[in-house]
């Protein structure tokens, strides 16, 4: 008959309570604020500087009606959602395949190449702003949603080239040999094995892909003026207007229909999400 050790039995469901509670400290640590930013965007600028802070106030949507009217903030959502769809679809196509050839192809320095794509990430963007914007005056491109597309796919594609290199070099040889001894080329086999397999994986690149663009802010604000100036740069905009003091109401509205939609996609996208990062991980 087997003796249970009831005392190192309560001590795994005592460090698991523990581990519990200190996740769900953490988590109210980091969503703190943006449930205090979600709290005030609904209160009058009067409750907004109460001292001490309340948490029971009369709700109002006064800040949405007032400060929407004017920023025109509706069309800057629609050029954010188009900007960053725009720009994380044309990575997710370009940065797969270059991927994909880093991961199976042979060639000579091949890790080299990944290695100075990757480390391109750590150029100051602000040093690729400026001849961005001369070049796309030069060509009348300015304030065009084509150029912020473009400007965002600069930092995308090394981000997602690098994710598919190590999900593709995870797969086995095997498949595409297969592939190929059955007639299919190259580019047969990528598209036809490795691309459906894939799926869960590039879904969640372009995820990540879509929630950095969603919040771009130097490349918008440098090569942008009216027509395609997006969400980020709205809140920039009022933290800089200091003539007569931060408008909290206005930052606070604002902040949280660009922190809402994203929250909305991750939602709708969690499934994919998280099975494209558990593969990834278990995988090989």
């Amino acid at each position: 008959m087997a003796v249970v050790d009831t005392g190192y039995t309560s001590r795994r469901h005592l460090w698991r309570r523990v581990r519990i509670v200190a996740g769900v400290v953490l988590c109210a640590l980091f969503l703190f604020p943006v449930f205090w930013m979600v709290l005030s965007s609904f209160k009058m600028p009067k409750d907004i500087f109460t001292t001490p802070p309340v948490l029971f106030f009369e709700p109002t949507l006064e800040t949405y009606r007032s400060y929407m009217s004017r920023a025109d903030i509706t069309r800057r959502m629609l050029n954010t959602v188009i900007v960053a769809f725009g720009s994380g679809a044309l990575s997710i196509v370009a940065g797969t395949m270059a991927g994909y050839a880093l991961a199976r192809v042979r060639l000579r320095g091949a890790g080299t190449i990944g290695v100075l794509i990757l480390m391109s990430r750590g150029v100051p963007p602000i040093a690729l702003a400026v001849p961005m914007f001369l070049v796309a005056r030069k060509l009348g491109l300015t304030d065009k949603h084509i150029t912020l597309i473009l400007a965002y796919c600069t930092f995308l594609i090394p981000y997602v080239m690098w994710l598919m290199r190590a999900f593709f070099q995870s797969l086995p040889r095997e498949l595409e040999e297969a592939a190929m001894l059955d007639g299919c080329g190259r580019f047969g086999a990528f598209f036809k094995i490795i691309v459906p397999i894939s799926i869960p994986g590039i879904l969640s690149t372009l995820i990540f892909s879509v929630i950095l663009a969603w919040e771009e802010l130097l490349f918008a604000l440098v090569l942008t003026n009216r027509n395609a100036s997006t969400i980020p740069v709205a809140i920039a905009g009022i933290a800089g207007d200091t003539v007569n003091g931060a408008n909290w109401g206005a930052l606070t509205a604002v902040g949280t229909l660009t922190v809402v939609p994203v929250v909305i996609f991750a939602l709708a996208v969690q499934k994919w999400l998280i099975t494209g990062l558990s593969e990834g991980a278990t995988k090989g």
